[in-house]
């Protein structure tokens, strides 16, 4: 019976891929949004977030809408875990967006990753 060391950077390999899989399966996801422009000027934003609620201690806990530039222009708290309700959709119904933007982004947050690397950009409908 002959006992072969696997070659090392098969080991490697097989080890950072591990860690990789591990790092990125607790970010929040972006996994779709939506908006439609309110009579008022504003937008609604709906999103629909992934992640793997472990309960109070790490759980997507909020989303934003950004302008291209980086600028928060809207933020929806999540106060409880979604352990049991995953995906979920939650909308902010009441964006106020600057003219001359047309281009939003929705990124996720949670309470260990921060924010996480899958989001999700929205061209704006024509102002009501």
């Amino acid at each position: 019976m002959s006992h072969r060391k696997p070659p090392i950077g098969l080991i490697c390999g097989l080890s950072f891929g591990l860690l990789s899989l591990a790092a990125q399966a607790g970010e929040p996801s972006v996994l779709d949004a939506t908006v439609k422009a309110n009579t008022n000027g504003t937008y609604a934003i709906s999103a629909t977030l992934f992640h793997k609620d472990e309960g109070w201690k790490h759980y997507a806990n909020k989303f934003e809408v950004l302008s291209t530039d980086g600028t928060v222009l809207a933020t929806r708290i999540l106060y409880h875990p979604h352990v049991n309700e995953q995906p979920f959709t939650r909308t902010i119904s009441s964006v106020t967006v600057p003219v001359g933007v047309t281009t939003v982004i929705v990124r996720a947050h949670d309470l260990v990753h921060k924010y996480g690397d899958r989001t999700f950009t929205l061209q704006l409908p024509r102002r009501r």
